[in-house]
């Protein structure tokens, strides 16, 4: 049986299980929480523990610390000696630093301007350094419950305008084909997974007010935003990056842009609304 195990089973690893569940896989996911809900199917390992037997893939995407990645710190050794058929990492564009809106690919030099981004090129490297390994470089992910359409509803949403600012950006759904084509044709190396369409952070606010038929949200010049470090680190960076490698996996983007991935998910949140309203009984007068 092909056995998976995903070391921290979060976001985009719940995505993928839902892709390899159906057709038999047996997935293993780690927490440090005994309590936290996993999804049905997937079988809790709560971390640090022994890694079972018969793991035959494996995934990767804890944020590194200072130390590194913090499977490896604890866990090389029992990593390192696993038979596996695949292995990926799950790492950032960020490690590509600043382009001033320019192009990269995965022949980029690696040049980090923020700690995000020099601790997850250091875990690469870890990585890379122990075992034969698919290294994805994420855009940053959106899907189901990480959309702008709650903040925009909420009048939280804020349009923060920078000067040649882009980010690219990819749809959970199509980081999970991503994985299940390299997994199904491994060839170890590195792949940047975007959509087709780098576009400025301001413009898929207001598309997405559009959407919902409710007024943009002001413009806030950047100089004039109050933003935590985290966010204003985003800002920091300016880059399109290419997806050509991941094309060659014979993956077809089921979202290319921001506007077919903001559109999918306002009707399934539509449909979901719909599900939770009672059903009116069939003989009642309408």
């Amino acid at each position: 049986m092909p056995t998976l195990l995903a070391l921290g089973h979060g976001y985009t690893a719940s995505a993928l299980a839902r892709r390899l569940l159906p057709p038999g896989w047996r997935i293993i996911g780690t927490t440090r929480d005994p309590a936290k809900p996993l999804q049905e199917g997937v079988e809790r390992l709560v971390w640090p523990a022994p890694i079972p037997d018969g793991v035959t893939h494996l995934l990767a995407s804890a944020a590194p610390d200072d130390g590194g990645d913090p499977f490896l710190a604890t866990h090389a050794d029992q990593i390192g000696a696993l038979r596996l058929h695949w292995a990926g990492y799950l790492s950032t564009t960020g490690v590509y630093g600043d382009h001033a809106g320019g192009w990269v690919d995965e022949e980029t030099p690696p040049a980090p301007s923020t700690r995000r981004g020099v601790l997850r090129l250091k875990a690469e490297r870890q990585w890379q350094a122990l075992l034969p390994i698919h290294i994805f470089r994420l855009a940053g992910i959106y899907g189901p419950g990480r959309g702008p359409f709650e903040k925009v509803q909420e009048g939280t949403a804020r349009r923060i305008i920078k000067a040649g600012q882009v980010f690219s950006r990819i749809h959970v759904e199509d980081i999970a084909q991503v994985l299940e084509a390299s997994i199904r044709q491994p060839a170890t190396g590195i792949f940047n997974v975007c959509d087709d369409d780098p576009a400025p952070p301001e413009d898929v606010i207001a598309h997405a007010a559009q959407l919902l038929g409710l007024s943009v949200p002001p413009a806030i010049p950047f100089e004039n935003a109050e933003m935590t470090p985290m966010a204003r680190s985003f800002y920091a960076e300016s880059k399109r990056v290419r997806n050509d490698r991941i094309k060659a996996l014979g993956v077809q983007l089921r979202f290319p842009d921001y506007r077919a991935g903001l559109a999918d998910l306002l009707a399934s949140r539509s449909v979901t609304a719909k599900q939770t309203i009672p059903a009116t009984d069939s003989s009642a007068p309408t």
